[in-house]
């Protein structure tokens, strides 16, 4: 077993403590979130967050222990590029199914003039 530096062993644990740490709200609030679009939202920011966090620990713990280690960050570049298309395809298929919502989330297609950009 190898023994780290105190400064990269403390770095280390901060980001998977953070990174579990939203891991685990959005996955909270993808069990606790009242409608479609609200559980939408908080897995794919929180958990892209919490995977993004412990793939850094993960970087730093193999660039520490052996080399420079990159292999994570192509991991990092598949996670932030494909999290945010397949959101907006869900939510788009949602919209589209006309799923039910609750009276607290935001439906701007009831009022699109409210929301427009062109004077009145």
């Amino acid at each position: 077993m190898t023994d780290l530096p105190q400064w990269a062993d403390l770095l280390i644990s901060f980001f998977l403590v953070l990174g579990s740490s939203f891991a685990f709200i959005g996955s909270l609030g993808l069990l606790r979130l009242p409608d479609f679009m609200a559980r939408l939202h908080a897995p794919t920011k929180n958990t892209t967050l919490g995977v993004g966090s412990v793939i850094i620990a993960s970087m730093l713990y193999f660039s520490v222990t052996d080399s420079l280690s990159l292999h994570e960050l192509l991991i990092a570049i598949f996670l932030f590029l494909t999290a945010p298309i397949s959101a907006h395809l869900l939510a788009k298929a949602g919209l589209h199914l006309e799923l039910e919502m609750t009276e607290n989330t935001r439906d701007l297609r009831k009022k699109p003039e409210q929301y427009s950009d062109k004077d009145h």
